[in-house]
């Protein structure tokens, strides 16, 4: 229960008083207070200790005896005080017990009050400025977990989506990530590329289910780990198995997948293998026109599912001049808005994903092709095209003989 203190609401205090004495000479207080400043007060009674703990989270501010029944001193405020997100508390002492009522606001009071020596001014002030104490570090809390929170974002998503490691001036990279549903957290999405010391072309797009610090973290796992096997030349075959070991050392808890899409180019451009963990075939674009995803009959279980899997190659001749999109299923899975596709397609889709990039790809024709303007023009019209996404996007767009 949360009431305002500008008088258009009562607010919700529970007094913790078994003396019914005491209790009426407090309701006469905050009954006068209303009279001569306008402090509006819903006051709930409890006797004990364990009433009050069952009222206490419907309160804005707790005024508490500390001569109860079944507790007595700073044990009865220990059992009302709620480590976040609590009412405030204002504890009511002895005649002269100024010694316990400070050692009350050094355990987590906001102020204490002497019996006898109340009146219906000072006690609803002390109110006032109680709830106004804790809903302001409320308001701090929530600033420093929200710059906290921003600063995680930003090292995870160094971690996540890195610079690729490519040299080939034939060879541009455009690479997008954006995250689904408004949300905060990074989700486990992540990519890299690195060209060998021969030439050949490496890439990976890859998606940890679910999604928060502990996925993105695992993100970061597996994407430098890719990195380090790609740079020590590890063998295509042991790449995906080592990566899956490594998940599922690492992963938070069991259930937690990935899956992966694994493209290496030649170094002459013309031919390329790739390998899928339950992840979205890439798209071939050859400059000339036309789009179409990889020709792929089986797509292989996640990483993380089956000890020691083995995934299938994939064999892929490459025209002169291509570009190749690899995405998350994010890119596809956003519900389309009325019109934008087929009646009765619950997502975008493949099909309707093919039609963004065809569009696109003649519209770069005209403009002369840029792997960054022609990503921009994938992200943004495929936004156009769905409501607001749940999932996570990641986009990588490699492009070859411009």
């Amino acid at each position: 229960m949360s009431g305002t203190l500008d008088g258009s609401a009562p607010l919700a205090v529970l007094l913790v008083e078994d003396d019914d004495g005491d209790a009426m000479l407090v309701a006469e207080h905050l009954a006068d207070a209303e009279v001569a400043g306008g402090f509006r007060v819903m006051l709930h009674r409890a006797h004990t200790v364990a009433d009050a703990e069952r009222q206490v989270d419907d309160v804005e501010c707790v005024l508490l005896d500390l001569a109860l029944p079944d507790a007595e001193g700073l044990d009865a405020l220990r059992r009302v005080l709620r480590e976040r997100g609590g009412p405030a508390v204002v504890v009511l002492t002895g005649r002269h017990d100024h010694e316990l009522g400070a050692r009350a606001v050094a355990a987590g009071a906001q102020d204490y009050l002497l019996k006898h020596h109340v009146d219906g001014p000072s006690l609803s002030r002390a109110l006032r400025y109680a709830v106004e104490r804790v809903r302001g570090e409320r308001v701090r809390q929530q600033l420093w977990d929200a710059h906290a929170r921003a600063e995680e974002n930003v090292r995870l998503e160094r971690g996540l989506l890195p610079t690729p490691l490519v040299t080939d001036p034939d060879i541009a990279i455009a690479v997008r990530y954006e995250p689904g549903g408004g949300r905060r957290l990074l989700g486990g999405d992540f990519y890299d590329a690195v060209e060998g010391p021969d030439g050949t072309l490496h890439v990976v797009i890859g998606d940890v289910c679910g999604h928060g610090p502990d996925e993105a973290a695992l993100g970061v796992n597996l994407r430098i780990a890719w990195r380090t096997v790609v740079l020590a030349e590890t063998s295509d075959t042991q790449m995906l198995p080592t990566l899956g070991r490594l998940l599922v050392h690492e992963r938070a808890r069991t259930g937690i997948f990935a899956t992966l899409a694994v493209l290496t180019v030649d170094p002459d451009r013309r031919r390329a293998r790739l390998r899928l963990a339950g992840h979205p075939p890439p798209v071939l674009m050859p400059l000339a026109g036309g789009a179409a995803p990889l020709p792929v009959t089986r797509l292989g279980r996640p990483i993380g599912i089956v000890p020691d899997d083995r995934w299938e190659d994939l064999e892929i001749p490459l025209p002169e001049g291509w570009a190749m999109l690899l995405y998350t299923d994010g890119l596809v899975e956003g519900r389309p808005v009325p019109s934008a596709v087929s009646e009765g397609d619950d997502v975008l889709g493949t099909d309707g994903l093919l039609a963004v990039l065809e569009r696109c790809l003649r519209e770069e024709a005209e403009d002369g092709f840029s792997s960054e303007r022609m990503l921009d023009r994938v992200m943004s019209q495929v936004r156009a095209l769905t409501d607001e996404r749940t999932d996570d996007v990641a986009a990588v767009l490699v492009v070859s003989g411009r």
